[in-house]
């Protein structure tokens, strides 16, 4: 029989097997013949073992398509994602515990319209990260779930062991509502903090609803690249204690050129009030900043800004956990850079098991290697 065998020095090698079948003699045996057989073959394969290890890790480890590595190794499809289905099987084992775990979604795919019985309806093609975010270790994706909801959240933690849940002190989490209520169903005993980037962003948010709004107000148009404001309105984002003396002093002249009313100042200076308070770890700092906050908001009187002062009080419970736990979901989000090159590769993914796979088997194969670098 023929075997397909890994190429030597850029060579197919043509690898030939003879085996030997053997007969019993005794009558009562029931099988009667026997053929040899070999460890590094499988039965009823005509791959050797090795080549299909390196058909799933070339697959997994360099994030190529399944089409491009079985034709390089001169095999068909099928037989190249069977090697990556029964290797992945073995690399993915049970989540190891963690003391902080990081959730948060990413988009699985472009959004479909399906047609029902019941009429249109709205896929939902979001993906649910679990990670394990706790810097005292190296960090790993611990699974992955279909869906952004409460519901997906419990439903993944049902699955593990009790172990697994009861180890879990402190989840970092974006201001989501439905992972929140989740995370209280499933594990009452953590604690949720939530990650400090989000929370500038919706304050940088603000200051573009606020810039936009008294544009058309004073213009009666949106912005132009005539407007000071408009033209400047990246540095209206950038963090003030990264601005240079020369940005600062170009800042104070188009605030004042092209903000009569001065809601755009104030609207920034929440922003940076924002900023300095998510900076700080020790109580007595974390209060002050906070009254500031508070403050400036209530001295500003715009819809947006009390918005804004609302939504911290809301999640200030979780965010308070953050900043004197100091924890992030940086590392969530590092995986997720990840998990959106390999879809890009893929150019999709139809089939939600195979995106899984996929993704945790890249990530299995490549983390090892990124460590020992």
């Amino acid at each position: 029989m023929r075997i397909r065998d890994l190429p030597v020095a850029d060579q197919q090698v043509a690898l030939w097997w003879r085996r030997r079948r053997l007969l019993c003699q005794q009558a009562a045996c029931p099988r009667a013949s026997f053929t040899q057989v070999s460890g590094e073959i499988p039965p009823r394969s005509r791959l050797t073992s090795r080549l299909r290890q390196r058909l799933a890790e070339a697959i997994a480890g360099s994030n190529r398509a399944v089409s491009e590595v079985a034709a390089e190794y001169g095999v068909a499809w099928r037989t190249a994602h069977r090697a990556l289905v029964a290797a992945a099987a073995q690399w993915l084992g049970p989540p190891a515990p963690t003391r902080v775990l990081g959730i948060d979604e990413t988009r699985a795919r472009a959004v479909r319209w399906v047609l029902a019985e019941q009429g249109w309806r709205r896929s939902d093609p979001w993906m649910t990260s679990f990670v394990d975010a706790d810097t005292a270790g190296p960090g790993l994706l611990l699974g992955l779930a279909p869906g952004r909801s409460g519901a997906c959240v419990r439903t993944w933690l049902a699955e593990q062991s009790a172990e697994f849940r009861q180890g879990i002190e402190l989840v970092v989490i974006d201001p989501s509502a439905p992972y929140a209520s989740g995370i209280r169903a499933a594990l009452p005993q953590a604690r949720i903090a939530v990650d400090h980037w989000h929370l500038v962003r919706l304050a940088n948010e603000v200051v573009t609803e606020v810039r936009q709004r008294v544009t058309r107000q004073l213009h009666q148009r949106r912005g132009l690249a005539s407007d000071p404001v408009w033209a400047h309105r990246r540095m209206l984002l950038t963090a003030g204690d990264r601005l240079s003396q020369r940005q600062l002093h170009r800042l104070n002249r188009v605030l004042d050129a092209d903000d009569p009313t001065g809601e755009i100042s104030a609207a920034w200076g929440c922003k940076e009030l924002l900023r300095q308070l998510l900076a700080q770890h020790e109580p007595a700092r974390i209060r002050a900043a906070l009254w500031r906050f508070y403050q400036a908001c209530a001295q500003a009187n715009m819809p947006e800004t009390t918005r804004l002062a609302h939504t911290i009080e809301t999640w200030w419970p979780a965010i308070l956990v953050a900043l004197t736990e100091r924890v992030t979901n940086a590392r969530t989000e590092g995986f997720n850079r990840i998990i959106k090159q390999v879809k890009r590769v893929a150019c999709g993914f139809t089939n939600m098991d195979n995106y899984r796979r996929r993704i945790m088997a890249h990530i299995a194969v490549t983390r090892p290697r990124l460590q020992a670098a």
